[in-house]
């Protein structure tokens, strides 16, 4: 299948900063063929005009918990620890494989129609997540949260779930679909496993090439109970046993510290930023600029609906800029570039991606949002609309992998009907016992 995008108005998130005006953007197969203000030669299977819209990268949302849709809103109020403990994890351990994919089903769309072209998902029942994915067309870096809460000297990664899913996953799933989808060795958290859960999710991510995802220091009282336990913090105990020596992402990084920067940087390790998540549960704000600073690759997440109650990255852009600019009093301390970098490029080099740029080679993820919308009239200036005035309700079309996946409130590749149908009447009566709207 080849794509002509002609009259393109595109922001090409390349080193220059480059938007497009008036150009051409061809695809073929699954990859970006060319872009230029020049018409190519050659027939196309498909032209689309551009008039009046604009295009971006798609969105690489870097931490997510997909199916934790089914929870969105649920126990609101409280802290992480009272949250998850009193509401999210016995919901969540009713879950069967059929609600699972129901609510990945309901979290997939709601991603791909305001712009998501790629994700990180840490998730149990993760190979039902996997197959979701696959049909719904975007790329996925997926992990199963490793945790273990024996005693450390009984562990066995025979006995051990997490390490029998982690297998079980590599195995099926690394890969598939042409590389659509690739497995990451993963560790939930520090304070949910202990060392030999580390050494071993280390040495099977190095003898199988993965990535590795990790929760860091999310919370102050998960970054002090680590200190108090090992005289070191989450990312410097589990750099001990090697876990960080590969790619790697670390989601929320609250309360980590200068030391902790340095070893990033040096290591390669990326941050993914979580801000609404993160003030929504009272977290605290993660001192991004900081990261930036010190080197640090900084991804942008919507971590799970559950916390976040919305899978629109466009909010989670423009709340990590404004967040940053106020907390520093300094409307430069987050530019409208910099957003937009967290959100596709930066997310990209985290998930060990070639998206999240418009550029002849680059895997064809490509969004279109309406700037004849009231509320981008007039545009100034492309960034400054896409990141302070933009919403996913604008995003028009989804281009992943070279497939168009939504176009003008159209799934091409979901049965909305059949996922809302399975939510609402098997997956919420599951879990909550009746159904609902």
């Amino acid at each position: 299948m080849s794509t002509l995008f002609t009259h393109v108005t595109a922001l090409l998130m390349d080193d220059a900063f480059t938007t497009l005006k008036d150009g051409y953007v061809a695809v073929e197969g699954s990859r970006i063929a060319y872009v230029g203000p020049q018409r190519p030669q050659g027939s196309y299977d498909e032209t689309i005009d551009c008039a009046g819209k604009v295009m971006m990268p798609g969105f690489v949302n870097a931490h997510t918990h997909i199916p934790m849709t089914l929870m969105r809103g649920y126990g609101g109020g409280h802290n992480l620890q009272d949250w998850l403990n009193q509401y999210i994890f016995p919901a969540e351990a009713k879950l069967d494989d059929r609600a699972v994919a129901a609510g990945t089903g309901l979290g997939l769309a709601e991603m791909i129609a305001c712009g998501v072209t790629c994700i990180a998902d840490m998730y149990m029942h993760t190979c039902v997540i996997a197959d979701q994915v696959l049909k719904a067309g975007i790329s996925a870096n997926l992990s199963c949260g490793g945790v273990y809460f024996g005693p450390p000297e009984d562990f066995s990664p025979d006995t051990c779930a997490d390490c029998r899913n982690q297998r079980q996953l590599t195995e099926r799933w690394h890969g598939a679909g042409d590389g659509q989808i690739l497995v990451d060795a993963s560790i939930h958290g520090e304070y949910t496993s202990s060392a030999p859960l580390w050494q071993w999710m280390a040495d099977y991510a190095h003898a199988h090439s993965l990535g590795m995802h990790v929760h860091i220091s999310e919370t102050r009282s998960e970054h002090e109970d680590c200190l108090g336990r090992h005289g070191l913090t989450p990312i410097r105990a589990l750099d001990q046993y090697g876990v960080w020596d590969g790619r790697a992402i670390a989601a929320h990084c609250v309360y980590t510290t200068p030391d902790d920067w340095s070893l990033m940087a040096e290591k390669g390790v990326s941050c993914v930023h979580n801000p609404y998540s993160n003030l929504k549960l009272g977290s605290g704000v993660a001192p991004i600029p900081d990261l930036l600073a010190a080197g640090v690759n900084v991804a942008l997440g919507t971590d799970g609906m559950s916390s976040h109650n919305s899978a629109d990255l466009f909010d989670d852009m423009k709340l990590a800029a404004i967040l940053h600019n106020g907390v520093r009093c300094d409307p430069m301390a987050m530019t409208a570039r910099q957003a937009l970098e967290l959100a596709t490029v930066n997310g990209a080099r985290a998930l060990g991606r070639d998206t999240g740029r418009i550029a002849a080679g680059a895997v064809a993820d490509l969004i279109l949002l309406d700037f004849d919308a009231p509320n981008l009239i007039p545009c100034h200036d492309t960034a400054e609309n896409l990141v302070f005035a933009a919403h996913g309700s604008n995003v028009v079309m989804n281009m992943a992998r070279g497939k168009v996946i939504y176009k003008n409130g159209t799934f091409l590749t979901l049965d909305m009907e059949r996922i809302k149908d399975e939510v609402r009447h098997y997956a919420l009566p599951l879990v909550f016992g009746a159904a609902k709207g």
